[in-house]
């Protein structure tokens, strides 16, 4: 699975003390690559190690105990991969060459799931490497096959949680969940009734997902509360290092669409022919635009504005998301974009697609 980040091994002995008076004993029998290699045992609901052993003539071994049905991982110094094991006291025998681990019957399936999904990651990495290779009027044409790698992968998460709702085999699988599916689909499964949903490691997981899911939801709110207020004045520099107030083109009888964007932003310059269709319809009716850039260096955002077509005014003071503008109208993501009316009252924000032209429709006559 992934790189992990460990503590020193003096942190190490006195937590493996700690914790062999209680909980469940655990066995882990290996076999590594190389000896000297230091494998350690990784409590993933903490994150933390809870134990260590180095391969010494290609063997490795460790015992303790911990809580009963505990989910670890087993992974080798220089290893991105982790193999996964529920600990119900049966002991394990782990292959570090081929990441195969074998004890009893749930934690050899978990093993035989992690493996598919793995190669259905593999193969989908594959089929967007090869498209993305492509010229673009061909990769059209290759989506299909795209799709369809997605869909296996999909699948085989799927069928893990259908296959699984006895037991403790699915909590492996949860932090991908909202990635392919989204929060709501984790939701569902948490609220299924499910044994797995039981889990600490499960319930940690729901409850840091609910906690973003607040936190955004106050940052937008942060966000949207701008709407109906008078904007706000900030300072940048322009192409030329002359540096310039935002109050210098808002609120001077022009309609203005303040624009949030980078050079280093896909999605800005997916966006960007919306916004300049739309300065090009209404510019003669008393609109305008203010480009300010998260960019960190120079020449890229004077070369996008350029190759963009974005004949308007830009400032910036290449600071990332360090810029001036982050702070004083909370932009956490890009693009976004308000709408000032010409006495300086902000009346939109975040308008994309065909809803630029069509709030200019309704407010400039």
């Amino acid at each position: 699975m992934k790189k992990l980040v460990f503590l020193a091994s003096a942190i190490l002995a006195v937590m493996a003390a700690s914790c062999s008076q209680e909980g469940v004993k655990y066995v882990v029998k290996g076999t590594g690559p190389e000896d000297g290699v230091v494998v350690r045992l990784i409590d993933k609901l903490s994150d933390e190690p809870i134990d260590s052993a180095v391969v010494k003539g290609g063997v490795f071994q460790m015992k303790g105990r911990a809580a009963e049905n505990a989910f670890l991982g087993i992974n080798a110094d220089g290893s991105g991969w982790s193999s996964l094991m529920i600990n119900d006291g049966v002991p394990v025998q782990v292959s570090l060459a081929d990441s195969t681990l074998t004890g009893s019957d749930n934690n050899t399936r978990l093993t035989e799931y992690d493996l598919n999904t793995n190669k259905a990651f593999n193969a989908l990495n594959a089929v967007i490497e090869k498209i993305s290779e492509l010229p673009e009027e061909e990769q059209t044409a290759r989506m299909p096959e795209y799709f369809k790698a997605m869909e296996t992968l999909n699948s085989s998460y799927l069928s893990i949680f259908d296959e699984n709702k006895d037991n403790y085999i699915p909590v492996a699988f949860l932090d991908m969940i909202p990635n392919l599916f989204g929060p709501e689909k984790l939701n569902e499964l948490m609220e299924s009734g499910a044994e797995f949903a039981n889990h600490p490691y499960a319930q940690e997981l729901k409850r840091k997902q609910d906690e973003a899911a607040a936190k955004r939801k106050a940052a937008e709110e942060k966000k949207q509360a701008i709407i109906g207020q008078k904007f706000l004045d900030l300072e940048e520099a322009d192409t030329d290092g002359n540096m310039h107030k935002l109050s210098e083109y808002v609120g001077q009888g022009k309609w203005v669409l303040v624009d949030f964007w980078a050079s280093w932003c896909g999605p800005c310059k997916a966006e960007m022919p919306n916004v300049v269709a739309a300065y090009k319809k209404y510019h003669k009716k008393g609109f305008d635009i203010v480009g300010l850039s998260f960019d960190r260096e120079k020449e890229p955002w004077v070369k996008a504005i350029s190759e963009w077509e974005m004949p308007w005014i830009h400032l910036s003071d290449l600071k990332y998301w360090k810029s001036v503008a982050s702070d004083v109208y909370s932009v956490n993501s890009i693009p976004d974009n308000l709408l000032i009316d010409p006495e300086g009252t902000v009346v939109a924000r975040g308008l994309r697609g065909a809803a630029i032209e069509a709030k200019l429709a309704e407010v400039i006559k």
